[in-house]
Formats: structure tokens, C-alpha cells, sequence
């Protein structure tokens, strides 16, 4: 999979490994689409990178998105290959009594938002030659922090997804791709991203975006970068090394 000369979407790209991947794009010839709910940070991004095309959309919203798709649709018939990137991390502890704020948009913006996006865009990507849509979940899809336990679930059941969705168009033109990032520097979380991600080693955006652009050359199914790697390959067994008694 070459990801070159192609029209691309990248959801939540106007900042963190969103901006970073559409960057690292950008510099292969493709042509980028980067939405995001605010308008502000894509006005930012684009006037760093003033050949993004920007669109404002909350995929979260229906109405939203369905314009979004639209849009894509009438002005972009060629898109090609979708990065489902938008997320967000909470902090919950369920000994306090806020554990459910903000659950439901938690829970869209990393899980069902993407699931409801490949299946309106599908029907224009199964036109293409070939496509691809590229679902970032995360190290922590497999072995879980505690302190983020909704952000590590909405990435399980992303991985899960797609890897069912892999297999349900294994015969068509589309191929299905995870994206593992490790813990990379950006702001996803805020002041309430998780204690154990704050005190790993991280890698930039800037970087990750350039191991994850050479790793999808090599037409990987899975793409797994830095620590992503280990908690892959060792699940729940590192569940108390990284969450302590």
C-alpha cells in the first residue's frame, strides 16, 4: 500500500498525530482533507499547511457527519482512503461521583462516531480501484490503564471492529488497517490524561507519523508503533505492571 497521488481523509486532523500524519502526507502528493469540530484549529492548521482542505464537522453529530459525506461525495468523488484518528481520554474513577461525565461523547468521538462514518462513506469507497480506511486505536486497546478505563475500552472494541470489518470485505477493494500508536506528546487528555501515560518515555507526533507512514508502506494489517508493540503482543498480562497494586 502506497499512500501517494490519493485524495485522504483525516478525522480530528488538525492537531496531535491527526496534523502530524496530514503533514507527512501532504509531503507524499496526496491530496488531504482534515475535519474537526473546531473551526479555529483548522484555520491554524491550514495556515501552516495551506494546501489542507479543512472542513468543520463533529462526527459525533449526525447531521454533521451526513453533510460531511455529502460534501466528500460532490466534491471529492476520488477520496480513496479515510483515517478514522479523531479521539479524546478521560479521567473516571468509579469510587467518585462524576465517573459518568461526559460518557456518551467518550464513547462516540472514539468508537461509534468511526463505526457510523465507514458505513456512510463505504459505498463510495468500494467505487474506488482500490481504498483504504486506516482505524487508530491505541497500546492500550490491549492492556488496559486503569485510570482511562472508557478510553481503553472504546479502543478495544475499535480493534475488535476491525478486525471483523477486515474479514467482512476480505473479498472487495477496501482494505481494513489498524494503527497502534504508542504513547505519543500531544493533548489528547489534557490535564486528565492518564498518571501512567504521563510518566512513560513519549514520542512526537512528528515522529510517530513517520514510523506509522514507512510501516503502512509495507501493506501491514496492523500497524504497531513503540510501546504498542509489547502490549500487543503481551495483552492483559501487563495489566499490574502498568497499574500497580
Amino acid at each position: 500500500m502506497t499512500l501517494r497521488d490519493s485524495t485522504i481523509l483525516v478525522t480530528g486532523g488538525s492537531s496531535g498525530i491527526g496534523f502530524a500524519l496530514a503533514q507527512g502526507l501532504l509531503a507524499r502528493g496526496n491530496r488531504v482533507i482534515v475535519c474537526g469540530r473546531g473551526e479555529e484549529a483548522l484555520t491554524r492548521a491550514q495556515a501552516i499547511e495551506p494546501a489542507l482542505i479543512t472542513r468543520v464537522c463533529d462526527v459525533t453529530n449526525a447531521e454533521s457527519r451526513r453533510a460531511l459525506v455529502e460534501w466528500i461525495a460532490a466534491e471529492h468523488p476520488d477520496l480513496s482512503v479515510v483515517f478514522n484518528n479523531a479521539g479524546v481520554q478521560s479521567r473516571r474513577s468509579f469510587t467518585g461521583d462524576h465517573a459518568l461525565d461526559g460518557l456518551e461523547q467518550e464513547v462516540a468521538i472514539n468508537f461509534t462516531a468511526p463505526v457510523q462514518l465507514i458505513g456512510e462513506l463505504l459505498p463510495q469507497l468500494r467505487r474506488q480501484a482500490r481504498a483504504v480506511i486506516v482505524n487508530v486505536t491505541s497500546g492500550l486497546a490491549f492492556a488496559p490503564m486503569a485510570d482511562v478505563p472508557v478510553y481503553c475500552a472504546t479502543k478495544a472494541a475499535l480493534h475488535s471492529f476491525t478486525l471483523s470489518l477486515r474479514h467482512q470485505l476480505r473479498h472487495t477493494a477496501v482494505k481494513v488497517v489498524e494503527l497502534a500508536p504508542p504513547i505519543v506528546d500531544t493533548g489528547l487528555g489534557g490535564d486528565t490524561r492518564s498518571d501512567g501515560t504521563k510518566s512513560a518515555g513519549m514520542m512526537s507526533p512528528e515522529a510517530f507519523a513517520a514510523e506509522a507512514l514507512k510501516l503502512l508502506d509495507e501493506d501491514r494489517d496492523e500497524v504497531l508503533i513503540g510501546q504498542a508493540v509489547g502490549t500487543r503482543q503481551h495483552g492483559e498480562a501487563l495489566f499490574q505492571r502498568m497499574n500497580g497494586s
